[in-house]
């Protein structure tokens, strides 16, 4: 289905299989009950063979390449070569016929005909059988030095259309016993009755793409828990394809921007150009993103226009909601607002920070409840980037706030209590003190860290004043209503990472940058602590920014490098490199396993990736010219001849071969050489495989 909502028709190796279209708008003629040639079936889809022999390969109906590009001769060296041989072979006929060679080469058959033939028919006959002999052993051995069955495979190669998949891929048969659409997973556990349903569902073309990947996922947690064997079996009596569904009751998204593949949890990004700069076996194949690879981070550097959003982020973000619905991720989109991320309907949460409107808040302090856990993610997202703060000392400053006050309250403070805190107000102070004396003996700690931050406050090195001058940003009147403590919003906290959530965080960058790069630092913050901190690590977590300029600090890039451990990643998009602090470029680069670099970066930033992804032992060939000085009357006639004709004088050729070691992409190459709509990307799996550096043609290039 398109973006507009319609049919389009795509051949049968696309992906794609059909979904329920959503009702017409008031208003509008309904809509036709179906498509011409929408693509297969579910089945088909499901039977389709899927292969890969490498991270970020498209498996739908991939056919591995060799690791090395045979060696072949030029078609002109083949068709000359044939036409010599040809000649050749029709001069020795020719003098074989005429007799110019004797009859020699009659002589087999003079010695195995009787004489009593001569003249007869049988004579004729076999006379001419001898020559078709000798005129075949003349063709297979011109043939074969003309190498014409060589240059036939050539020329029909050239004509034949390449076949979707190879002969090797075997194709379950429909309705076999191994058939993925008749589940034979249930039936082996003895739930022939939900295998039959389910079954139904999908030849009458209730089930979807997610409804099968969602099925399948609920019954792997089965058998990780036969205990929900009989709550799984009645949920698919009652409810067929639409069991097991997902809490928000969605079984698919409002569009799909990009081609998916939920079966191998793919999303295709585009084509390896099929070129030089690129490994053999990867040449034409497709790229797709997966949490396999995901699941290392990618950091993706170009400037504005180049399509980071639409095909990158989008589609990434696309997936994984598509896989939220399927019960196999969590994703957190973050993005100024405005941004392409996709209509609200595909998320369970939207959050508009700034917005009056929104449904639902943030919290500030990540669902943390230990006030030293709070204040080292709110000291991260607060001072982290600021040169000569300490931030540890700053979490410090915090907790010795937050802890008197959730003693006190039974809360953290919210935004304008905060400041005035960090401010030292009086009042505010004096009301925080009699809510601790009133509990007695049992808060003489809290009082003590009290008092240690008043003695602190105004000293040399003290992090309260950049503190409050951060909590100012967010203690404006856009803001008012926003991050409220008190139970009476609907905050949301990155602890719900445990469940398959789809959520957008749409951050005022117009209006208020400062105040959104300090969210943006603590969202990055808080999910690396609460991807690290999850009991179930079974989904898989994501966090995608739209744009991290001014982002990223020491802590938090330590962070990223640790989410592979944790099943988790993320996202991290840049216009340029010089929005990360310099001491910072390089540890980022070597932090995450993905990198991509759009068409347009500067050499600069070129440098670094060309750093990353180091060097490469290639084959040089240096070719000396040198001329001929020739000794002989006759030749040297023939080399003036031959200069005067062609204007060059007579040289000889030494190549020399050698193995050099050189950059797989040079900062220049990368500044200049890259195409628009094309991008440069390295993968690395969870696994430690790796993909060298790829030029690739994203998806939606014309």
């Amino acid at each position: 289905m398109d973006t507009d909502g319609t049919h389009e028709t795509r051949p049968p190796h696309s992906g794609h299989i059909p979904r329920p279209a959503a009702p017409p708008p008031p208003g509008l003629p309904p809509r036709p009950s179906h498509a011409p040639a929408a693509g297969p079936t579910l089945g088909d889809w499901l039977r389709f063979p899927r292969s890969s022999d490498g991270p970020g390969v498209w498996t739908y109906g991939h056919v591995p390449r060799a690791a090395e590009e045979p060696e072949e001769t030029p078609t002109r060296q083949l068709v000359s070569g044939a036409l010599i041989s040809l000649l050749a072979g029709l001069l020795l006929w020719s003098l074989l016929w005429n007799g110019y060679l004797g009859g020699f080469w009659l002589w087999p058959l003079y010695m195995f005909t009787p004489d009593s033939w001569a003249g007869t028919l049988p004579s004729v006959v076999a006379s001419y059988i001898w020559y078709a002999v000798v005129a075949a052993v003349l063709v297979t051995g011109f043939g074969r030095l003309g190498r014409w069955p060589e240059l036939g495979r050539r020329v029909l190669r050239s004509r034949a259309v390449r076949p979707l998949h190879s002969a090797d891929q075997a194709r379950p048969e429909p309705g076999g016993p191994d058939d993925p659409a008749r589940w034979p997973q249930l039936r082996a556990a003895g739930l022939a009755e939900a295998a039959d349903r389910l079954e139904g569902e999908a030849g009458g073309g209730r089930m979807s793409d997610v409804d099968y990947t969602r099925i399948r996922r609920a019954w792997e947690s089965v058998r990780v828990d036969p205990k929900r064997m009989r709550a799984f079996a009645d949920a698919v009596r009652d409810k067929g394809a639409g069991a097991c569904a997902h809490p928000s009751g969605a079984r698919d998204l409002p569009v799909r921007a990009a081609r998916h593949d939920l079966l191998a949890r793919q999303v295709l990004l585009g084509t390896v150009e099929d070129g030089v700069r690129n490994p053999y076996s990867r040449r034409g194949t497709s790229l797709a993103l997966d949490p396999d690879v995901l699941g290392t981070s990618l950091l993706a550097v170009g400037p504005s226009g180049t399509g980071k959003t639409r095909r990158l982020v989008r589609p990434v973000v696309e997936t994984l909601a598509l896989q939220a619905l399927a019960g196999q991720a969590a994703v957190v989109a973050v993005g100024a607002a405005g941004a392409q991320l996709g209509p609200d309907a595909a998320y369970d949460v939207v959050v508009r920070v700034g917005d009056p409107a929104s449904v639902y808040d943030l919290d500030l302090y990540g669902g943390a409840t230990d006030p030293d856990e709070a204040a080292t993610l709110l000291a991260e997202g607060f001072v982290g980037d600021v040169p000569g703060i300490d931030v540890r000392r700053a979490a410090t400053a915090l907790a010795q706030l937050l802890g008197p006050f959730r003693a006190a309250y039974g809360r953290f403070p919210a935004v304008p209590e905060l400041r005035e805190l960090l401010d030292q107000v009086p009042d505010a102070f004096a009301a925080l003190r009699r809510e601790l004396a009133q509990a007695g003996a049992a808060e003489h700690a809290m009082l003590r860290e009290l008092d240690a931050r008043t003695r602190q406050h105004g000293a040399h090195g003290d992090p309260g004043p950049a503190l409050a001058d951060r909590v100012a940003l967010l203690d404006r009147p856009a803001f008012a209503g926003f991050f409220d403590t008190t139970g009476q919003g609907r905050p949301f906290s990155l602890r719900a990472l445990e469940h398959p959530i789809r959520v957008r965080v749409d951050l005022p960058e117009r209006g208020h940058a400062d105040a959104s790069r300090m969210l943006a630092r603590l969202l990055l913050a808080q999910f690396n602590a609460a991807a690290a901190g999850r009991g179930d690590r079974s989904l898989f977590a994501f966090l995608a920014f739209d744009d991290a300029s001014h982002t990223l600090t020491p802590e938090t890039v330590r962070g990223v490098q640790r989410l592979r451990s944790a099943h988790a990643g993320v996202l991290l998009t840049l216009r340029t490199l010089d929005d990360v602090p310099e001491a910072l470029r390089t540890p980022l680069l070597g932090a995450v396993g993905c990198r991509m670099a759009f068409s347009g970066v500067t050499t600069w930033d070129g440098k670094r990736f060309a750093e990353a992804w180091g060097t490469e032992w290639v084959e040089a060939r240096d070719v000396t010219h040198r001329t001929v000085f020739a000794d002989q009357p006759l030749t040297r006639l023939m080399h003036s001849f031959r200069k005067l004709v062609t204007g060059k004088a007579v040289t000889t050729d030494a190549v020399t071969v050698r193995q050099v070691e050189r950059e797989r992409w040079s900062a220049s190459d990368l500044a200049h050489a890259v195409p628009p709509g094309h991008a440069v990307l390295s993968l690395t799996s969870v696994r430690g495989e790796r993909a060298a550096p790829l030029l690739v043609r994203l998806a939606g290039t014309a």
